[in-house]
């Protein structure tokens, strides 16, 4: 570990604010119909229930996942007020892998799926066109309203390479007209992040403004990545505000919270630490809270053993 995550390490955590949950409203499963692309992605709304305008999260799955996936920190949001979108990029979840003769090859293909990863970072954009364009309340009947100027996202794997690229990080092929950084996200958080491929770090994240949040975990290994390390290049290259979180003896499955996948994928031991992190670090950039700075900066929602650090967010 580098010597200022040392440091924090031995400080132990702080504890969190202690916040009062809302009650939600009742999940919403539906289906976004994009006519421009011919294109149906399911998503799945969570939401307090009030009618001010809220926060907004968007949440994207990792590779074979789905809407369902990021339970834990969709429901934990909501609870803090924020609306929690998740959405499911067809041709990169569940169905590549059900049903198949050969679950892991079949993944390790859609990997490599050019198409697919284009998609994801579509349906990201069209999920922003439908929801700034339009009072969500039409379709949930609750009369929720979003607030534009406070959009965030977040995803695990597959879905942190899509929060680093909607946010900035260059693409090997370049631009592909997408329009990115999209600046209407003001935040993100990158579970297990990618480090970048075909191009350099110091190239990958020089447009990259947004604060964002990495966390990862002394075991996170896997989609190519042997040392845990790797997975810290984007916090280490961007200059944009960010904080790091390791989680001591966390892999690369602790995060995903997918019920379908079962086993290690829905394995809860980190899913309380990941979400009040994440919910320190938006309250702290979207909503301008000093005390959830102050927490953060202090590792609340950490235990010993976990490591930290942090860059323009003082």
């Amino acid at each position: 570990m580098s010597g200022m995550i040392e440091r924090r390490t031995l400080l132990g955590a702080a504890t969190a604010s202690a916040v009062l949950p809302l009650p939600l409203t009742p999940p919403l499963r539906t289906e976004w119909r994009d006519a421009a692309r011919g294109r149906t992605v399911p998503v799945l709304i969570r939401a307090p229930l009030h009618t001010d305008p809220a926060p907004l999260v968007l949440l994207s799955h990792g590779l074979g996942g789905s809407r369902n996936g990021l339970a834990y920190l969709g429901e934990a949001l909501a609870r803090s007020g924020y609306v929690a979108i998740h959405l499911q990029h067809p041709g990169s979840d569940t169905a590549i892998w059900q049903g198949a003769a050969d679950p892991r090859g079949a993944m390790a293909a859609a990997a490599l799926n050019v198409g697919a990863a284009l998609a994801r970072l579509q349906d990201i954009g069209f999920a922003l066109d439908r929801v700034t364009g339009q009072d969500t309340g039409l379709e949930t009947g609750i009369g929720l309203r979003i607030d534009p100027g406070r959009i965030a996202i977040a995803g695990h794997s597959y879905g942190a390479w899509t929060v680093s690229h909607m946010l900035g990080e260059r693409l090997p092929l370049g631009g592909l007209g997408l329009g990115l950084p999209d600046r209407r996200l003001r935040a993100g958080i990158a579970l297990s992040p990618i480090p970048p491929f075909g191009v350099a770090p110091e190239q990958a994240y020089r447009d990259m403004s947004a604060p964002i949040l990495h966390v990862t975990g002394t075991q996170d290994r896997g989609m190519g990545v042997a040392d845990w390390r790797a997975r810290t290049v984007g916090y280490r290259n961007a200059a944009a505000p960010g904080f790091l979180a390791v989680f001591e003896g966390a892999s690369h499955a602790a995060f995903a919270g997918e019920e379908i996948a079962g086993g290690y994928w829905n394995d809860p031991t980190y899913h309380a630490r990941t979400a009040e992190v994440s919910r320190l670090f938006l309250d702290a950039v979207l909503r301008g809270s000093t005390g959830a700075r102050a927490a953060l900066l202090g590792g609340a929602g950490l235990v010993p053993g976990d490591a930290y650090e942090s860059k323009g967010l003082a």
